[in-house]
């Protein structure tokens, strides 16, 4: 188990940097931008930003109203985020 100093949070692992591709991935594919959905879904783009880099991780709250407002398909996502994962491809 890792201890983390209070208020630092963990490193993303390989799926958290994986569900931060697919999420890029579908901003491509919508042609919005970082900034654009950070308005959409009620978040700085500072926030979003470094969850984009894969520097923190998204939320399953973030998850859900991202695809909720991109009219993509949460499972979809997910199990895309899954595969990736599983082959090191992140």
């Amino acid at each position: 188990m890792t201890i983390m100093p209070a208020g630092k949070e963990p490193e993303p692992g390989a799926f958290a940097r994986a569900v931060s591709h697919e999420v890029r991935h579908l901003l491509t594919d919508r042609r919005v931008s970082g900034a654009q959905m950070a308005g959409m879904i009620g978040r700085s783009q500072s926030y979003v930003s470094k969850r984009l880099r894969a520097e923190s991780s998204f939320t399953a709250t973030d998850v859900e109203t991202i695809c909720r407002v991109l009219e993509k398909d949460l499972l979809e996502l997910l199990t895309a985020a899954v595969r990736r994962a599983r082959t090191g491809r992140v």
